[in-house]
């Protein structure tokens, strides 16, 4: 099925019978930059960046954004678990298809976390990381009593997949509803439709906090202080663990950094890959 809301781009085979969307601009000459998406009803790489990758493909870069697995236009496994270690080879996998022996990863909340695990399993693949508000950095039952997450499961197994439920979890995703626009809701909407309603559990995080001091790469992290699906405490202890690491808290700002602060993201990502950490 094709969903009108969101453009349909190529298609790879990562093995064990998944096949990955992805979207892909720019030439290349300064780098490659890999997006990883975050979770949710309707989530796809489109979606949640269609307002950055493009900025950074005008400024040299080869950018791909693929949908992971159970969301988009990638294969949706009806049953099953997936670790964090499967979802992170699947990227790979992706980027092996793709020709790409290095890359900088952006990623944002469960893609956060997976773009973490890519760090840790394949450290001579990632070259940097850009994170906002990744997951995976505490027990599950502190994510469980974030408004935003109740509000989410909420919809998933008691009110049903609506514009009007989905709107509902959006203004919790977002500090700035006036964001939340009909076409965003349209795009994302169409896409849960062909979702099944256990997907957001198929992929299971595990809290990778214990492990950031192993990340030798250069990291730079954005969170917003009004986050109420990963705890903005997230901040610290990215900037405490990570050795080669900035992290910014920004004030007035919700889950979708990249969405409510796109300039001041689009810039200083593009200043970070340029110039690393000074």
């Amino acid at each position: 099925m094709v969903v009108e809301a969101v453009p349909e781009g190529e298609y790879a085979d990562v093995g064990n019978g998944i096949t990955m969307h992805y979207h892909e601009a720019g030439s290349g000459d300064r780098g490659v930059i890999l997006f990883v998406h975050g979770s949710g009803p309707g989530a796809s790489g489109w979606s949640n960046f269609k307002g950055n990758y493009p900025f950074l493909a005008e400024h040299g870069y080869r950018t791909i954004v693929p949908d992971t697995m159970g969301y988009g236009y990638s294969t949706k496994p009806e049953e099953g678990a997936f670790s964090l270690d499967d979802v992170a080879a699947q990227y790979k996998a992706l980027l092996d298809t793709l020709a790409v022996d290095r890359a900088i990863v952006v990623g944002n909340s469960q893609g956060g976390a997976i773009a973490i695990t890519m760090a840790l399993n394949y450290p001579d693949l990632v070259d940097k990381l850009v994170l906002m508000a990744p997951g995976g950095l505490e027990a599950r039952e502190t994510y469980m009593q974030m408004e935003g997450i109740k509000a989410m499961i909420r919809v998933l197994y008691k009110e049903g997949i609506s514009k009007e439920t989905m709107r509902k979890v959006f203004t919790l995703q977002l500090q700035d509803e006036s964001k939340i626009t009909d076409e965003v809701i349209e795009e994302r909407y169409q896409v849960a439709m062909t979702q099944h309603k256990d997907n957001i559990a198929r992929i299971q995080v595990t809290n990778l906090e214990e492990r950031l001091s192993e990340i030798q790469c250069p990291v730079l992290c954005f969170w917003g202080a009004n986050d109420k699906f990963c705890p903005s405490t997230g901040a610290s202890k990215i900037a405490t663990s990570c050795p080669n690491s900035r992290t910014m808290l920004i004030a007035n700002c919700g889950h979708w950094v990249m969405v409510e602060y796109q300039e001041l993201f689009n810039n200083l990502t593009l200043s970070f890959l340029d110039n690393e950490l000074g």
